[in-house]
């Protein structure tokens, strides 16, 4: 499992972490800010990414943004990851076509000059136009 996902912290220590009293890590899950793991017994787990997004939910409210406003932000961000991360693929998905095309291109001139006969040792047929 990666280690950002792994669901390490009680709430306590992930409130601590984030710099936040434990009843606001449980008003951000109610608004849908955040979902921590929960163990068998119902006991709330954090995972560093859930820390880091903490930490991103604290700077964006520090700066005046509303929990409703927060939310819209991240998913934003969300979005805009998920297209960068698409935006990447096609990148690459279009190098890889363009050295194809080239190697196709280069392929195709080889054939080329095999096919070719050279001057000197070709006969040209000669007419005269007659008057």
């Amino acid at each position: 499992m990666e280690t950002d996902a792994r669901a390490l912290y009680m709430i306590s220590v992930a409130a601590e972490l984030a710099g936040v009293h434990p009843q606001t890590l449980r008003i951000y899950e109610r608004k849908g800010l955040l979902s921590p793991a929960r163990t068998t017994g119902r006991s709330r787990r954090y995972s560093n990414h859930d820390i880091a997004l903490l930490q991103r939910i604290q700077e964006l409210t520090n700066d005046g943004v509303s929990l409703a406003g927060v939310q819209r932000i991240l998913a934003l961000e969300d979005e805009l990851g998920a297209a960068s991360a698409r935006i990447a693929e096609l990148e690459a998905r279009l190098d890889a076509l363009q050295r194809e095309a080239e190697q196709r291109v280069e392929a195709a001139h080889r054939q080329y000059r095999h096919e070719l006969v050279p001057v000197r040792s070709t006969v040209v047929a000669r007419f005269e136009h007659r008057r």
